[in-house]
């Protein structure tokens, strides 16, 4: 191996001090080939973490705030008023028209658990989990439309190009479990609008990327051998394979050669580790009850239940991504809808967890890439509401976070009366991001990675970590 790749090794790897003492007791050479050709070995976090893995729930086109987490009476009763012009100077809005009316909710907000947690009628699963949950009010972005504020989210950027927040996270921390990958992600419904994007790895070695799992047919692409061909077959060829890419790799010393031999050798171990990971029948009938899971069925509450299967088994992250939540329109009926979609299931996750004892180091996350606006979408020129819905805010939203040392039962930070903007404790996207990897034991100003001169990372150039929201 050249000088060149060597550095490249060390630099890219994020090995560093811990490599060179494993060369000191196994031999450089050995270490080196073993560090090349296992690029996702387990690395030690910069400190001691809270939490070892993350389930992250994204609700595809963003829920409203205002009708699930963040009650506003104010608005309820001026509701169908026109917005006063002083709330509305400076604000972006993507779709919504010239008449700015305002828009309470409909649905009753009540008080539960010892913690007092303030949530809509429309969550009534989620309710009974309110002292394990930690609500954040105060959330705000950069990007006003979803596709956009999806990748500002995942990758802080707006743009393509930058890698995920898992491929971050996998990047930092490699992982434990070499049957699977660290990074997977399930989708119930159609894909958002920033595309495969938002689990890809960007200019970081492409072993990080995502790999999505799928409801029916192969659950992963092209897991299944070929016609004719047997187990034994396809182990002759990767071995083959694999043996003209080690001396490729000898030769040349580029990572994704390495990434190849080991995607390879994971491909081929898969094909018995995830059919049995994906049959769900195996589960009690007590456990397929509580999530609202169907075997065979392509679903949030299946996904939701896969999910835990996943962390059980040593995935680092794990991402489900649900879809349908953009109510610009009929927000009566389709909001009601989808929250029924995913309240049994996400409320199912947290107290599965809890009861394996699992919750309080895997950390759950529920959120979009922005909330709802105060005011009503589809009304006439006079102000009458035909079949209303709410239009895109990035100012102020709400997410959840539950488990991994975060502190349960508390609702951080406050809106305006309206909901409009935080008035108390904001939480900027580069906050949670860098709360998230802090509580993984991941310093987000050093999880650095050299790319075109420059050192990238995911709070990409600013963020502080929420500590008031600690256990």
């Amino acid at each position: 191996m050249n000088s060149i790749s060597r550095r490249f090794l060390f630099q890219r790897t994020g090995l560093g001090l811990g490599a060179m003492s494993l060369s000191g007791l196994l031999g450089n050479q050995r270490a080196l080939a073993a560090a090349e050709t296992q690029p996702m070995l387990p690395r030690q976090p910069m400190f001691a973490p809270r939490a070892k893995r993350i389930i992250y729930l994204h609700m595809i086109g963003a829920p409203s705030q205002l009708d699930l987490f963040d009650h506003k009476p104010e608005l309820i009763t001026r509701d169908g008023e026109e917005c006063p012009e002083s709330l509305l100077k400076g604000r972006r809005f993507a779709f919504i028209g010239n008449k700015m009316t305002l828009a309470g909710t409909r649905w009753k907000f009540s008080r539960h658990g010892q913690s007092g947690q303030e949530i809509s009628e429309l969550l009534p699963n989620l309710a009974k989990v309110a002292d394990d949950i930690a609500i954040l009010r105060t959330l705000h972005t950069e990007e006003i439309n979803h596709a956009p504020a999806q990748m500002f989210l995942h990758t802080g950027f707006g743009r393509g190009g930058r890698p995920s927040f898992g491929s971050w996270v996998t990047y930092g921390l490699g992982t434990e479990q070499q049957d699977l990958p660290a990074y997977v992600v399930m989708l119930s419904g159609p894909l958002g609008g920033a595309g495969t994007s938002l689990w890809a790895n960007g200019f970081l070695p492409s072993v990080h990327q995502g790999i999505q799992f799928r409801s029916s047919g192969d659950p992963v692409l092209f897991l299944s051998n070929p016609k004719g061909q047997t187990q034994t077959d396809r182990r002759r060829i990767f071995d083959a394979v694999k043996s003209l890419n080690e001396s490729t790799l000898a030769d040349i010393g580029d990572p994704e050669i390495a990434t190849r031999i080991s995607q390879y050798e994971m491909a081929f171990r898969m094909q018995t580790s995830v059919p049995e990971l994906m049959d769900i029948s195996k589960e009690s009938p007590a456990t397929l009850q509580s999530y609202g899971a169907k075997p065979g069925a392509a679903s949030f509450a299946n996904n939701c239940l896969l999910a835990r299967r996943l962390v059980e088994r040593g995935v680092r992250v794990v991402e489900l991504y649900d879809a349908d939540w953009d109510h610009h329109g009929n927000l009566a009926n389709r909001l009601p809808e989808k929250a029924r979609d995913v309240d049994q299931a996400m409320a199912a996750l947290v107290t599965d967890l809890k009861e394996r004892g699992m919750l309080e180091d895997t950390l759950v996350i529920w959120g979009a890439e922005f909330g709802r606006t105060p005011l009503r979408q589809g009304t006439d020129e006079s102000g009458k509401a035909t079949n209303p819905g709410r239009d895109h805010h990035k100012d102020a939203f709400t997410m959840w976070m539950a488990g991994g040392g975060i502190r349960p039962g508390i609702t951080y930070g406050t809106t305006d009366e309206f909901g409009f903007s935080p008035v108390e404790k904001p939480v900027h996207i580069h906050d949670l991001n860098a709360t998230i990897l802090h509580q993984l034991g991941l310093d987000h100003e050093r999880l650095t990675f050299k790319y075109q001169g420059r050192e990238f990372r995911l709070t990409d150039v600013h963020g502080r970590v929420v500590r008031d929201i600690l256990a």
